[in-house]
């Protein structure tokens, strides 16, 4: 596991903001993230203050998968890990592991498209068409499962009605230049970058055909055990990322900081390129915070079905509502600050 970053902040606490006495010392939290534009919420809570006026000193280190951090972070080695949801995290809850839903991190509208081989446009004129046939995947038991699911429920198909091929995102297009395969489900940018290669082109975007939305796809989880011991440092934690979060939110849709927050996320290394940011889609995400709890169980359900999870829980067991609920009483409703933004998400 590499450490990409390490920030000590000082231990100055504005009382009005901690909301119920300055701390004596800065208390540290470590971070897990699986890096993409969306980490740049966070970064900018750390460049900007917010973590420090709490008291509170943030360590951040790159993680390949949520996948393999669950358990690092169920061990306290990581508070936090921000990245994606997976048939692994209801298994770990199965296993009774310290760790939970903090809040949200991507959420519809997710920008992210199947798509299918170039050449194939002639031939692939429906989802049903798709059966039997090669369809990259980044990755077994990944939140991509279930959205290739739910598009293929659409035409009366199971998820293994296609022949799934695990590969990388970074992979795909050599995949589809030998072809490999011949349609993929990927996110973005991958997805938009295929399409500019001329490689393939959009055949459905799940954002289409998912219901319950909006839906979640990454997220923070948390140890359960640090937050136990640590109340009010863990809601002064979420308190100061999602004003992160908001920031990120203000600059998604065009707002006055745009500027500044591109510049933070080249700074920070979460995207060095800035024609990638300015090209492609962002990943949207609640500035409340809040997950779809009919959505996550949906999620879970399918993942039980497909034999990739054991067992359903109650929303009480995947989910707290908590920091989220603090934060928005802390914060307020939130605003846009460019009110002829007309994306959706982020709002």
């Amino acid at each position: 596991m590499k450490r990409s970053s390490k920030i000590a902040l000082s231990v100055i606490v504005p009382l009005a903001l901690c909301g119920g006495g300055a701390l004596a010392q800065e208390q540290t939290v470590r971070v897990g993230m699986v890096r993409a534009l969306s980490s740049t919420a966070t970064m900018i809570a750390i460049e900007k203050g917010y973590f420090k006026d709490y008291g509170i000193k943030v360590v951040t280190e790159d993680i390949d998968s949520s996948i393999d951090a669950l358990a690092i972070v169920a061990q306290n080695r990581l508070q936090v890990v921000e990245g994606g949801i997976s048939a692994a995290y209801f298994n770990a809850i199965d296993k009774n592991l310290p760790i939970t839903i903090a809040i949200d991190r991507v959420s519809s509208p997710l920008s992210h498209k199947l798509i299918v081989r170039a050449d194939l446009k002639d031939k692939i004129k429906d989802i049903a068409q798709l059966k039997g046939r090669p369809l990259a995947s980044n990755s077994r038991g990944a939140i991509t499962n279930y959205e290739i699911g739910k598009i293929f429920a659409k035409a009366g198909l199971a998820y293994r009605d296609a022949d799934i091929r695990f590969i990388p995102f970074t992979q795909m297009n050599i995949a589809f230049a030998n072809k490999a395969i011949d349609a993929a489900f990927m996110i973005q940018p991958f997805a938009s970058q295929v399409v500019d290669q001329g490689l393939g082109f959009v055949f459905a975007d799940p954002d289409d055909f998912i219901t319950p939305d909006p839906m979640t796809i990454a997220v923070s989880f948390v140890n359960t055990d640090w937050t136990g011991k640590n109340p009010e440092l863990a809601k002064n934690f979420f308190l100061a990322a999602l004003r992160g979060a908001r920031d990120y939110c203000q600059a998604y849709h065009g707002g006055p900081n745009r500027n500044e927050v591109v510049d933070i996320a080249i700074r920070t290394g979460v995207e060095p390129r800035r024609e990638m940011i300015d090209k492609y889609p962002w990943a949207a995400r609640s500035p409340d915070g809040r997950i779809n709890i009919d959505s996550m169980l949906d999620i879970q359900k399918f993942f039980v079905h497909e034999g990739l999870s054991l067992k359903e829980f109650p929303a009480p067991r995947l989910v707290t509502g908590t920091y989220s609920d603090y934060a928005v009483a802390k914060l307020g409703p939130f605003a846009l600050q460019n009110p002829a933004s007309t994306l959706a998400g982020c709002r």
